[in-house]
This record gives structure tokens, C-alpha cells and sequence, in this order.
């Protein structure tokens, strides 16, 4: 059985070394999931607690003159760089903006929302939100108007080419070491279990958008969040200091689901690749080496302080706004976010990263993948 493995493993990679050598081809056509580090603004529309529709979040936005858009950033987020890069004039527009569908076919969407996990129930506090399942059943909605147009056959061929990228899993990685309120949550199930939940969870959704044509996946493990000023303020930790427990569980819960990933190119591919991004280790170089990236501040938000309920927000003057004064010099947004600056820094690491970023190939490979 192990040779067996072995065997498969061995043609899946002389398939794709062929495939980037001889057959050469590229696809800008993006679908994004995920949860707030890639909304593009779906939950400007939805009734939540989890907004970034006003000042100064989109300050240096420039498709939109500074204003907000619903990105959670200060900029671009890590799928606008990653698109731009490959030539993308425009942004995936986000699926509940009005008249959207007829953007499938030629900029693709973003279905991502902010306090979104991979789990259903993730995020409840804040009221609206989408959790993935309901994010790829939004995407069968648009793959329904791409057969109306297409045909099936067109739209099989139109999805082998596109990318769809899922960075997602934070937000149930936050909402389990969170303290448990009375009376209205359960008691937690173990580490162990909770890691394997979300893994299957995700896979069972990953299946799902094969199924419905998708077959060139990024996606994204989740970041060292022991180490972002929301959980630092919530453990009580040091300036400087991350949370082991925290980082430990997301570590835990990466090396599940690249093993997961590992297994799906193993059954599913060559016609399908699934690439595994490693954020967890980009993000944390960055964090622990910060001067040698040029940045001054890896401990507090650019906005929003250091301490609960992290608001941020643009006063009417300079003197009670919440924002830092130079906001390339600093890894964390807000409370739980990075800056443009740090997304940029992670765009090119998997763009052309090494096999310890993103794994079996890199972000630029992959959209040179003929499947």
C-alpha cells in the first residue's frame, strides 16, 4: 500500500512538472472564500457587528480613492496583490454587491465575510456573517447563470482554468480559545477533535466546489494569531510575547489540514492540484524579524490601541483619532489584522516561494497549471 502511495505520488509530480514546462497558459479568473482577511465588502450588506465600512479602513485603497470598500485592511488584501500581479485591472467584486453575476465570467467573485468561519455557528456573536458552507452555495448560484450563458460544457472549461482561493479558519480558531459565555455555549470538545472538525469540514466544502468544476485550489492554513494584539490582550501577555497555546493549536491544526490537502492531490489529481499556502510561518518570520522587513511596530494596531473593545476609527481631527501616524511601519492594522504592507511582503512570498511556503508548487505555478 505504501508503494502504492509512493508510486501515485511520484506520477502526480512528473505530471506537473510537465504541465508547467509544456503547457503553458494563464488564468486571472479568481472566486475568493474566506473570512475577513480577504472581504472585499460583503458585509457592507448583511445586518453584523463585523463591518469595515467606514474611515479610516480603506485609507490607502487607491481603486476607490481611500474610502472604505469592506476590506478589513488599510489597503489591499493578499488575493488583490496575488491578482494584480498576474495583470488583473479590476478586483473580484463581492457576490452581494448588486449586479454582480454577469462579473463571474470575466473577474470572477469574492464570496469571503468578515467573522465567517469553516464551522456554522462561528461567529454568531456578531450577528450576519457567511459561513463557508453558505459561500459555496452561493457559488452554485453563479455557476447556475454560467451554464445559462455558457453552457455546460463552456463552463467546465471556463472553471478548469480559474483559481479558487479559501482563507478561512481563524475565526473558529479565535472563537474556541475565547472564553466560554454561560449558559450559552457548550462545554468545548478536545484540541484534538476541534482540529480534525475543521479539517473535515473544510475538505467536505473543498470537495464540494471540485464537484461543481473547480480544480485549481489555493488554500491558506491560518496565521500565528498567538501573536496578534487581540489574543496578546486577551492572555495578558507581554509586549513582544505570543501565546505557545494558541500557536500550538494552529500548528496542529495546519500539519492536519496539509495532510488533507496531500491526500485530495493524491485521489483527485493531476486533473485537480490543491495548493497549500503556508501562512503561518510567512507571517511569523515577518512578526519575529520586523526591522529586517522595515517595519517599527510588531506589538499594537496602526488603529485601535492596545486595549479592548479596539475600535478603530477616524476622529474629526488628529487628536482623537485612533490612527498610528505611519502605517508602513507597522505588521497589525487593527487588532486582528496585517496592513497592506505586511500583505504585500506575503503576496510575493507565495508567489515565488520555496516548497515551505506553498506546497506542491507555488502561487505563480499554479496559474501556469494545465490540468
Amino acid at each position: 500500500m505504501e508503494i502504492l502511495r509512493i508510486y501515485k505520488r511520484f506520477i502526480f509530480v512528473i505530471f506537473v512538472f510537465i504541465s508547467l514546462h509544456i503547457l503553458p497558459s494563464l488564468s486571472s479568473t479568481s472566486f475568493v472564500f474566506g473570512d475577513s482577511l480577504v472581504d472585499a465588502g460583503n458585509n457592507d450588506y448583511l445586518f453584523t457587528l463585523s463591518k469595515a465600512d467606514s474611515p479610516p479602513y480603506g485609507i490607502d485603497f487607491k481603486p476607490s480613492g481611500g474610502q472604505p470598500t469592506g476590506r478589513f485592511t488599510n489597503g489591499r488584501t493578499i488575493t488583490d496583490l496575488i491578482g494584480q500581479a498576474f495583470g488583473d485591472k479590476s478586483f473580484p467584486p463581492p457576490y452581494l454587491a448588486p449586479n454582480t453575476q454577469a462579473d463571474a465570467i470575466h473577474r470572477g467573485i469574492n464570496y469571503a465575510s468578515g467573522a465567517s468561519g469553516i464551522l456554522d455557528k462561528t461567529g454568531s456573536l456578531f450577528i450576519g456573517r457567511i459561513p463557508l458552507r453558505e459561500q459555496v452555495n452561493y457559488f452554485e448560484q453563479s455557476r447556475n447563470y454560467m451554464v445559462n450563458v455558457m453552457g455546460e460544457k463552456g463552463t467546465k472549461e471556463f472553471l478548469k482554468k480559474a483559481i479558487f482561493s479559501l482563507t478561512i479558519g481563524s475565526n473558529d480558531i479565535l472563537n474556541y480559545v475565547q472564553p466560554s459565555i454561560p449558559f450559552f455555549e457548550r462545554e468545548k470538545v478536545s484540541l484534538s477533535t476541534f482540529q480534525d472538525y475543521m479539517v473535515f469540514n473544510l475538505t467536505t466544502q473543498l470537495k464540494r466546489l471540485h464537484e461543481l468544476g473547480a480544480r485549481k485550489f489555493i488554500v491558506g492554513g491560518v496565521g500565528p494569531l498567538g501573536c496578534i494584539p487581540f489574543v496578546r490582550a486577551l492572555k495578558l501577555l507581554a509586549s513582544g510575547k505570543c501565546s505557545v497555546k494558541v500557536n500550538n493549536l494552529i500548528q496542529g491544526y495546519n500539519k492536519k489540514l496539509n495532510k488533507a490537502l496531500d491526500q485530495l492531490n493524491l485521489q483527485l489529481g493531476p486533473e485537480a492540484i490543491f495548493v497549500y499556502a503556508n501562512s503561518f510561518d510567512s507571517v511569523l518570520k515577518i512578526i519575529l524579524n520586523y526591522h529586517q522587513y522595515g517595519f517599527e511596530n510588531a506589538n499594537a494596531p496602526c488603529c485601535g490601541g492596545y486595549f479592548p473593545p479596539f475600535v478603530c476609527f477616524k476622529g474629526p481631527n488628529a487628536n482623537n483619532s485612533a490612527l498610528c501616524d505611519d502605517r508602513s511601519k507597522y505588521v497589525f492594522w487593527d487588532a486582528y489584522h496585517p496592513t497592506e504592507a505586511v500583505n504585500i511582503i506575503i503576496a510575493k512570498m507565495l508567489l515565488d516561494g520555496d516548497e515551505s511556503i506553498s506546497f506542491p508548487i507555488s502561487i505563480r505555478e499554479l496559474y501556469n497549471y494545465n490540468s
